[in-house]
């Protein structure tokens, strides 16, 4: 079975092209958003996960990332639910506590069907790159939200804002690669029978 999706999406304020390959038969580092540091934690997340991510996006820049960083966690939930299908046969739950240096924060998620995000801890609040602290949450929240499944990230330590938000995203791809794994059950992975 083919886990692959493309997404395209247009606003007035974003334009995205996306490609996902939960498998990773795609080249994983083929990403270009204008947001250099952007790349570099997709760049992350595509890594540690081994999924396979083709990404080529615009946006309003010059206004704010938010616009950018928000459609872009859409698109990779839209296309990560539509690649996993009805769910059948993954494992479905993923955790990874993740060191980065003095940074130490865990990822824990449920492909539950309910998407939803639970941020804490003492993130840093400052700008990396002139980028806005507030605009990462908005990622993993679209993502969460789009492709229905629990997420939970919690900074338990960390000075350095660049350290602690890399290791969310590294940690994002951690969770996710153990939550998408084939198992050898071809059954949903809930008591419903269906998530």
């Amino acid at each position: 079975m083919s886990r692959v999706k493309s997404i395209k999406r247009t606003t007035k304020e974003t334009d995205i092209a996306l490609t996902l390959d939960i498998d990773g038969h795609l080249a994983q580092e083929s990403i270009v958003t204008g947001l250099p540091l952007f790349d570099h934690f997709l760049g992350a997340l595509a890594q540690h996960s081994g999924y396979g991510l083709e990404l080529k996006a615009e946006g309003d820049l010059l206004v704010d990332p938010h616009h950018l960083v928000e459609d872009v966690g859409i698109c990779l939930g839209d296309a990560l639910s539509a690649a996993l299908g009805d769910r059948s046969g993954i494992q479905r739950f993923g955790q990874r506590y993740l060191p980065m240096d003095e940074a130490l924060v865990l990822v824990a998620l449920d492909i539950s069907g309910r998407g939803q995000l639970f941020w804490s801890g003492p993130f840093p609040d400052r700008a990396i790159n002139n980028v806005s602290s507030e605009v990462w949450p908005e990622f993993f929240k679209a993502l969460a939200q789009h492709a229905q499944m629990t997420l939970h990230v919690v900074c338990h330590t960390g000075e350095n804002a660049h350290h602690v938000m890399e290791a969310c995203f590294k940690g994002l791809g951690r969770s996710l690669k153990e939550a998408t794994m084939l198992t050898n059950h071809l059954a949903v992975p809930s008591t419903k029978g269906m998530i």
